[in-house]
Formats: structure tokens, sequence, C-alpha cells
């Protein structure tokens, strides 16, 4: 009780010192104390009542800042030059004060879930687990159907949909015979694929609505009680539907269990600027912090993939609302709208991949900032019948998130307008900045640190803004022009370069960066050339500066490393027996993928040559149930004074498949723990250092390739050894194979 005081007696005095008149001294000492009493409170970082006392003296110093910044520091309005841009500076930095406190709001309470027990196995619901797919390969598929099918959960009660709208009628009956033959020849593939793997096989007869459709015909064609979506390339671990059904017996009105997406490979950030195995991933943020916080308002939403959704729900809007590009919190959207309930559970469940050329990166992207937009206009959350006001405030702050890319190109162009035109559209001398902007951004920064430092390092956020906002300037202006022309696009997975090179939209961040350079360079030539250099050029001078760091990792971005792995390896832990003929190795399985698995040999190693074409089976146990696996040499390495032996899947049936999912996806804890011990807190000082190594290094690194100390990259793939699924020998392979059409005829490439 006295705490809960104590943050009414904080938020009382908060709301007094914001409207107090001050002087400059005065303001300098009450941001001074906010800051004291901020950095206390974040000391208690699980204590709620001390999270709302740092949230209340954060937003002094946010809403005093904006107040100066309304009334002290704006152009004159007589002299437009000046007026026009400040006010549009103006209104980018209201956007991120409004955000700030939506985020305040989200961030309250954030919950963490644990999956109630399951009191028997008849009370099970039914399940049926949707695998959407396009354009995939085989092999991918292979993947996530074997670790659907390995879920633990009574046989009788869950039944796997692979939906294929690559292999829709329409495709297969196409006027263009080349698209009809590759259609037909993916429709028998895929469904020879999933009878060999005892799941259900559905190609509706057109591609209408997107996924959204796709989804909404294996509706039609199901029946059980609770729907599962996986994306394609969304392996599930065992425990998935152990560690999410059960809230749906606790609940009756609840339509959803959504769980986070981890991801086996790098995104573009994490590849090329080398930071995959040591930082937080970016959608750990999102997932590990944003989503927990949403869930306090019963705002947790659909992300498309690693969901448990009610049919019965469903039913009530229609299935998958499909009038966006997102149909996933659209969905939500529409269902939390009726009334009913979301969960979101804190839990690695499924392992993923995620775009890793840059162009793949933002193509996803441009479709979510779209698609979040589109529902923004057209659904107007902040208006919707049946949201709560903490739902209205959660999906409208979401939505608008999207609008990013218009603020950070506002704060990352607005110094050269003074630097070379000397336009003065903030108006401040150096002591009033220190005052108001410097302790301002100081909490900012600081409550960044408190609120996301484990998910987030410094500077990094920053920097996946600009990267993304360069192109996602066009998406916006799409979008608003014309709400509803935004199409679906799906979002290339998979791919590899052969060899170093620059992105093919990397130029405008070429323009950026040489034209922040030549700002700096000019700015440091007019401070020591004026006789009375004003304070605002020394404050322009820095900003441009710190511009310039992030345009310069941003350079490292789209300088895109070669990465000739195409399948992503998990780190494991497994003994397991390799047996050829007569002779057994005991084996320790250090990593695994759907092409092979790495082994050491903790005791005997035999005599084994890489180039030789030796071959045996391993064998890995579960609970008293052995599971075997042919494997064929590849590679011998040394780690850390160790042979590490390299062993492919010389042919892939289905067993192989189960076998890989009961390897790699076996354990949840495997998942927790690589994300455990990437979620490091990299104070300020430490993170600064870093990230103006990455500018000056990687701008320098992407400067080569411009110059051609590196050679252009190109999208390959590699083969694996062939999908076997047919009693006859029958291959599908690895992917599915181009076709081209002669004069005179068709022809097909395998």
């Amino acid at each position: 009780m006295c705490t809960k005081w104590l943050a009414l007696l904080a938020g009382f005095l908060g709301l007094t010192l914001l409207w107090l008149p001050l002087s400059l001294q005065a303001q300098l000492v009450l941001s001074l104390a906010a800051l004291g009493v901020m950095f206390f409170g974040m000391t208690r970082q699980d204590n709620a009542v001390f999270r709302l006392i740092t949230f209340i003296f954060c937003g002094v110093l946010a809403l005093r800042y904006a107040f100066w910044r309304t009334t002290e520091t704006l152009p004159a309005f007589s002299e437009p030059l000046n007026f026009i841009p400040g006010l549009l500076l103006y209104i980018a930095e209201m956007y991120c004060l409004v955000m700030l406190a939506i985020s305040f709001f989200m961030l309250a309470d954030p919950l963490k879930r644990v999956a109630p027990k399951v009191r028997s196995l008849e009370e099970l619901p039914t399940v049926d687990v949707f695998i959407p797919t396009y354009n995939e390969d085989p092999e991918l598929l292979a993947a996530t159907l074997a670790a659907a099918k390995s879920m633990i959960y009574p046989r009788e009660k869950l039944s796997v949909w692979l939906l294929d709208d690559g292999g829709t009628e329409a495709k297969r009956t196409h006027k263009d015979p080349v698209v009809a033959l590759a259609a037909t020849r993916r429709h028998e593939q895929l469904k020879a694929l999933c009878k060999s793997m005892g799941v259900h096989y559905h190609a509706r007869k057109k591609n209408d609505h997107a996924k959204a459709g796709n989804l909404n015909d294996g509706l039609r064609v199901s029946k059980a009680e609770l729907v599962v979506v996986f994306d394609a390339d969304h392996a599930p671990v065992r425990e998935f539907l152990k560690e999410t059904v059960s809230f749906f017996k606790e609940d009756a009105k609840l339509f959803l269990v959504q769980t986070p997406h981890y991801f086996l490979n790098p995104d573009p950030l994490e590849k090329n600027l080398r930071t995959f195995h040591a930082m937080p991933s970016e959608n750990e943020m999102f997932y590990s912090v944003l989503q927990r916080g949403l869930d306090k308002w019963n705002a947790s939403f659909f992300c498309g993939s690693a969901a448990v959704l009610r049919r019965k729900a469903l039913d009530t809007v229609g299935g998958f609302s499909g009038q966006s590009i997102t149909e996933d919190c659209e969905t939500a959207l529409s269902l939390h709208a009726r009334g009913w309930h979301s969960i979101y559970v804190d839990k690695p469940l499924i392992a993923g991949l995620q775009p890793e050329t840059f162009v793949a990166f933002i193509g996803q992207r441009a479709r979510w900032c779209q698609g979040m937009l589109q529902i923004f206009i057209l659904n107007r959350p902040f208006l919707a019948k049946g949201l709560t006001m903490g739902q209205r405030i959660c999906y409208a702050g979401i939505n608008l998130f999207w609008l990013f890319p218009l603020s950070r190109l506002a704060f990352m162009l607005s110094p050269l307008l003074y630097i070379f035109f000397s336009l003065e559209i903030y108006q401040a001398n150096i002591q009033e900045f220190g005052v108001y902007a410097l302790t301002y951004l100081i909490a900012s920064f600081a409550m960044q640190s408190y609120l996301y430092g484990k998910v987030r390092w410094p500077w990094v956020s920053e920097l996946y803004e600009y990267i993304q906002s360069v192109m996602l300037v066009g998406s916006i202006v799409s979008v608003v022009r014309n709400p509803r022309k935004p199409t679906f696009n799906v979002t290339a997975k998979g791919q590899t370069l052969d060899s170093n090179g620059l992105s093919p939209i990397a130029v405008p961040y070429f323009v950026i960066f040489f034209v922040l350079l030549a700002a700096a360079v000019y700015s440091v030539w007019r401070l020591a050339t004026e006789p009375v250099a004003s304070d605002l050029l020394m404050i322009v001078a820095i900003w441009n500066l710190i511009n310039l760091g992030v345009a310069g990792a941003g350079l490292g971005v789209v300088a895109e490393r070669r990465e000739l792995r195409r399948n992503q390896r998990l780190p494991i832990r497994r003994h397991g027996l390799l047996r050829q003929g007569q002779r057994t190795w005991t084996v320790i399985l250090v990593d695994a993928s759907s092409g092979g698995v790495s082994v050491l040999f903790p005791e005997h190693e035999p005599d084994i040559d890489p180039d030789s074409d030796w071959s045996g089976e391993i064998e890995v146990r579960r609970g008293g149930r052995a599971v075997s696996f042919p494997v064929a040499i590849r590679s011998v390495r040394q780690c850390d004074g160790t042979n590490l032996f390299g062993f492919a899947y010389p042919q892939r049936r289905p067993e192989t498949f189960m076998a890989i999912a009961e390897i790699m996806y076996s354990d949840q804890a495997v998942l927790q723990e690589r994300i455990s011990r990437r979620q490091v807190r990299l104070d300020i000082v430490r993170g600064t250092l870093r990230f103006a190594r990455w500018s000056v290094v990687e701008s320098f690194r992407a400067t080569a390739y411009l110059f051609g100390f590196g050679r252009s990259g190109k999208i390959v793939s590699h083969a694996d050894a062939p999908i076997v699924v047919k009693p006859n020998n029958a291959q599908i392979p690895a992917r599915t194979p181009a076709v081209t059409a002669p004069v005179g005829g068709v022809r097909s490439h395998a």
C-alpha cells in the first residue's frame, strides 16, 4: 500500500513540476533531479511502482522539452524558408513524443505467462495444423511437415495440412504452358511428399486474397476445434502444443495464443556486420518486450505464424481477414473488437528463416509497413467499436509506428539545411539546448536501456530504422494515396550470396553518406573560418556527425557478405551411436541441419577420409525409442583441437526428415538457451564505441566494394540429396526445377 501511495505522490509531483514557469537555472536543477529519480527507479527492474515513477519523471522531462520546443524554438511564421522545414522537423519530434507516451502505456506491466497443466488427455481439443505455401522448396516444406508431425499430442486429435497456393487449379490450367507445367509438377511433387509423410495436401481453385484466402480455404476443408498456423519455414518444437493448447480450456473467450518467432539465420544487418551470435536479434525487442506489454491490455495480436486460434472465433468474423496485406494483425483486430481474448506466451517454440539478402529484407518490411498503415486508414482502430481504450491505444500505436521513416529521414536531413544554406529551422543557444534537449535525450537513452537493454544495444534501433527508412518512404506515400492498392508479396527465404558485393539498392545509401560527409567537412570549415560561429552551428555539426555515423554503419548493411551455407544449423548436444557394419562408435551430435549433422567422437575416433565414400548410420534415443538415419562423410575440420566430422544425408526419405525433426526440434531449451546467451546488456559507452567502429570500418569496406575491390554477389542455391518419397524410388529435387519453353514446344530442365 505504501508503494502505491508513493507512486501517486510521484504522479502529483510530476504534474506540478510540469507546469511550473522556471528559469534556465531552475530548469537545469529540475532536469538533473528528475534524472536522479529516474536512475533510482531503474534500480528496481521488476517493481511495478518504481517502473511507474520512472515513467512519470521521464514524462516530465519529455513534456517540458515539448513545451519549450513549441514556445521558444520555432522559426517565425513570416520567414517561410525557415518556418516550413522547421515545422516539419517539429512535427517529426512530436510524433516521437507521442510514440514514447504510447510505449510507456504498452509497457506499464508486461505479463509473463505459464501454461496451465492439462488435467486429462480426453479434454484436449482436436487440432488442425495449417502450413500455407506458395513457392517454397519441397525440402523446406518436408522439414516443417516432419516437425509438425512430431509434436507431442494424441495422434487421433492432430491433423497436419499443407495448403499449396503454388499448385492451384488456376495455375495448373494457366494459358501460359510454362506456368501450367511448373504448377502441375509442383502439385504432383507435393502431393507425393504429403502422402509419404502422412499429412493432408490441399490446393484451392484460385489464388484469391493471398495467404488469408489460402487459410480460409483450409478452414473450409478441415474441422478441428483449434487451428495452428506455421509459415512454410517455421518448424515447431515437440512441446509447441503442450505449451499453448491448455490455455483454451481456461478461457472460453480465448481466440489466440501467440508465441515468438525465432530465427536460425541472420538478417542482413546481423550477417553483414557479423553480430548474429553475440547481439540480440531485432525481433527480440518486439517478441520479448512489446508483445508481453500488449498482453497486459488484451492486445497481443496474431503474427501470421507460430500461433493457435479457435475456429469458433474465426467463424464469427468470416475467417482470416483479407482487406489488408497484413491479414494477421487485421484478423486479431476484428476478433478483439468482438470481445474475444488473446494471450502471448514468451517462449520460443518454433525455429524459422528470415530474409538474408537486403532486397528481400526491405521487401518484407515494405509489406509490413503498408499493411499496418492500411489497417490504420481502413479499419481505424482508434475508433473501432468493441475495443477497450487500452486496445485502441495499443493498436493505434502499433500501426502508427510504421510512420517512423518520415521522422527518421527528417532527423537525418534537417542539419543539412543549416550547414549548407544557413536556414535556422531550430532556434536555440547551446545553454538552452543543453538544459532542455540534452537532458531529454539522456532520459530517452536511459529509458531505452531500461526497457530494452537486454534485447537492443545502443544505437542499433537507429540503424535498423535508418536502413529501412530510405526505402520505405515510397511505400508510405503509395498506401496513403491509395490504401487498397498494395498487394501481398511472398518473402523470399533461403537465398544466399556466392561472393561479396553491394546490394542492388545500395546507391541511395551512398548518396546520403557522401552528402553527410560533405556536410561534416563544410561545418568544420565554417566553425574554423567564421569570425563568430553560432552555438547553433556547433549543435548542428554534432547532430550531423551522429547522422554520418549511422549512415556509415548503414553502408556496412548494404555491403553484403557472401554466405555459402544454405542449410542453417542449430547447435545441439545429443549422444548417439554411429554404426558401420559390425562396428559401433559413441558420438556426440554437435549441430544439425536439414542437410546434415556435425559429430565428434569422445572416445575412439575412426579413420575416415573425407574424400572417400564412407557411409554409416546414426542412431539417437529418446525414452526408449530409437531413431536412426543413414549418413555419408563430407568433411573433417578442427574445432578447439578436436576433429569435427561433417556428415550429410545421402538420401532423405520421410523417415530421414522425421529423424531431423527429432534431432533439431526435440528440446525447446536449445532455442531458449541461444536467446538467453545473446540477451546481455551493453552499456552506452561500450555500445557507442562499438557502433563508432562499425561506422568507420564498414563505410570503408562498402566504399571498397563500390570501387571494385569485391565482386558483385548473386543469389545461388546449393543442391542437397534428393527427397525420396515413393516406394519406386521416384525423387523430388531439393528445389523445384526451373521450366523454360523453347520455340515450338515445351521443355523442362531438371
